[in-house]
C-alpha cells in the first residue's frame, strides 16, 4: 500500500469546536511574543546597525537585509507541507512550533553578537549568515502558527476573536520590543548595547515559545485530513484559488508598507524630528493606539463584515501617512496625532486579513478533502516575509537615492537636505501608498473560496 493511501486511510475526522477555551486562546496568542519580536526589532534596528555600526553603505545594507527573506519565500511553502505531514502523522504541529521557536531565540541573539572580525565585509557577511539561519527557523515556527486558527475552531466569529486576541498580544510584544530594544541598545551604547539587546530579545522569544506550547497542550485540531500527495496538486490548488491569491497579494503590499515605515523610524527620529530619543515615543505613539483599538475592529467586522472593516482600516492608515508626510513643518504634537491614527489603521489591517484567511482555508479543505492549512500558511508566511524584507531594502534604496551619508558607532552624521526629504517620504508617504495599493483589490470575491 502506498504511503499516500495509508495517509488517507489513517486520517480521521475529529470533532471541531465553535468556541475554544481561554487557555488555548491565550496560549496561542502568546506566540505573538515570537512573531512580534522577530518582525519588529530587525525592522527597526538591523538596517541602522549595519549602516551606522558596521559602516555598510545604505544600498548594500538593504540587500543584506533582503536576502534571507527571499530565501524564506522559497522555504516557507516547503515548511508548510512538512508541517501538514507532521499533523497527519502525529496529530499536532507542536514539534515545529517548539523547534522553530527555540531556534529563533538562539539565532536572534547571534545576529547582533558582532564577533568583530575587523573587516566590514566579514562582519557584514556574519550578520547575513546569522540572519539567514534565524529567518529559516522563524519560518519553521510561523508557518504552523499561522495555520492553527483554521484548525482550532470552525466558527467564523470565533476566528475573528482569536485573531483579535493574537493581535492584542502582538501589539504588546511590538510595544515592548519596539520601545525596549532601541532603548536598551542605545542605553548601553555601541556594539555592547546591540549584544545585550540581542540576548534580551532572544530570552523574550524563548519565554513566548514555551508558554505557547504549554497553553496549546490538549487543544483541538479540527478535522484531521490527509495531506496533498504531490506538489502538482498544490500548484493546481493555488492556481485556481483566486480569493486566497488576492488576499495574499493585498497582505504582501501592506507588509511591505509597514516594514518600510518601521525601517524609517530610527532615521526619522534623528533627522526629521531631530532627537534620537523620539524613536521610542514614535513607537509607543504608533503601537499604543493599535493596542487600545484592537478590540473595536472585530466589533466593526461583526456589524459591517470583515471586508468593510478591512477597507476602513486601509483608509485610516492612508490618511495618517499623508498627514505625516508634512512632519517637517508640523508641530510635533500634530505629527503624533497622525502617528496615532496610523496605529489605529495598523490594528485593522492586521486583524482582518488574518481573520479572513482561515475561512478560506476551511472552505478549500472541505472542497478538496485534504489538509491545506500548512501549505496555505506557508505561502502566506513566505509572501509576508518577502514584504517585510523588501521594506528595509526599499528604504535603503531611498536612502541611497537621497544621498544618505553612512557612519560608525551609531552617531548622528550631518546629512544633505535631499537625504532628510528622502527619509521623511520613505517613513510616511511611501508606506501609505503601498497600503492603499491593495484597496482596489478588496472586493467581495476575496471572501469567496
Amino acid at each position: 500500500m502506498r504511503s499516500g493511501e495509508r495517509s488517507r486511510r489513517n486520517a480521521v475526522a475529529l470533532p471541531v469546536q465553535t468556541r475554544i477555551g481561554h487557555r488555548a486562546r491565550i496560549g496561542y496568542s502568546l506566540g505573538s511574543l515570537v512573531t512580534g519580536s522577530f518582525t519588529t526589532v530587525p525592522g527597526l534596528l538591523l538596517l541602522p546597525y549595519l549602516t551606522d555600526t558596521l559602516a555598510v553603505p545604505g544600498a548594500i545594507a538593504g540587500v543584506l537585509v533582503l536576502v534571507p527573506k527571499v530565501w524564506d519565500v522559497v522555504f516557507n511553502p516547503i515548511a508548510g507541507r512538512l508541517s501538514d505531514a507532521s499533523l497527519v502523522r502525529r496529530g499536532s504541529r507542536r514539534p515545529f512550533l517548539l523547534g522553530g521557536g527555540i531556534g529563533v531565540a538562539v539565532l536572534f541573539a547571534a545576529i547582533f553578537a558582532h564577533p568583530g572580525f575587523g573587516s566590514t565585509p566579514l562582519d557584514a557577511g556574519y550578520v547575513l549568515v546569522a540572519y539567514l539561519l534565524c529567518a529559516t527557523a522563524f519560518g519553521v515556527f510561523q508557518v504552523p502558527f499561522n495555520a492553527l486558527p483554521a484548525e482550532l475552531t470552525d466558527s467564523y466569529g470565533e476566528r475573528t476573536r482569536i485573531t483579535s486576541w493574537r493581535m492584542g498580544f502582538l501589539s504588546v510584544a511590538v510595544l515592548l520590543s519596539g520601545g525596549g530594544a532601541p532603548a536598551l541598545a542605545h542605553g548601553v551604547g555601541g556594539v555592547a548595547g546591540y549584544r545585550v539587546m540581542g540576548v534580551a530579545v532572544g530570552l523574550v522569544i524563548l519565554v513566548g515559545v514555551v508558554l505557547m506550547v504549554l497553553g496549546l497542550r490538549g487543544a483541538p485540531v479540527g478535522r484531521l485530513r490527509p495531506g496533498a500527495q504531490t506538489w502538482r496538486e498544490l500548484l493546481v490548488t493555488m492556481r485556481r484559488w483566486r480569493s486566497f491569491r488576492t488576499l495574499v497579494l493585498v497582505y504582501t503590499l501592506q507588509a511591505l508598507g509597514l516594514a518600510t515605515l518601521l525601517a524609517g523610524v530610527n532615521y526619522a527620529s534623528r533627522y526629521v524630528f531631530g532627537d534620537p530619543g523620539v524613536q521610542t515615543w514614535l513607537f509607543v505613539g504608533f503601537v499604543l493606539p493599535a493596542l487600545v483599538t484592537m478590540p473595536l475592529w472585530p466589533r466593526l467586522g461583526r456589524r459591517w463584515g470583515k471586508l468593510w472593516g478591512f477597507r476602513a482600516a486601509c483608509v485610516a492608515f492612508g490618511i495618517a501617512s499623508l498627514g505625516l508626510s508634512a512632519a517637517l513643518v508640523l508641530p510635533l504634537g500634530v505629527s503624533f496625532v497622525f502617528v496615532a491614527l496610523a496605529g489605529v489603521g495598523y490594528a485593522g489591517i492586521q486583524v482582518f486579513p488574518l481573520a479572513i484567511m482561515p475561512d478560506l482555508i476551511s472552505a478549500e479543505e472541505e472542497r478538496t478533502g485534504e489538509t491545506r492549512a500548512g501549505i496555505a500558511a506557508g505561502v502566506w508566511t513566505g509572501s509576508e516575509t518577502l514584504g517585510m524584507a523588501l521594506g528595509p531594502g526599499l528604504f535603503g534604496l531611498v536612502l541611497g537615492l537621497g544621498g544618505y551619508v553612512s557612519g560608525v558607532d551609531g552617531g548622528v552624521v550631518a546629512q544633505p537636505g535631499s537625504a532628510v526629504i528622502a527619509i521623511l517620504l520613505g517613513f510616511s508617504l511611501l508606506p501609505g501608498v503601498l497600503v492603499m495599493l491593495g484597496f482596489p483589490l478588496l472586493r467581495r470575491e476575496v471572501l469567496e473560496p
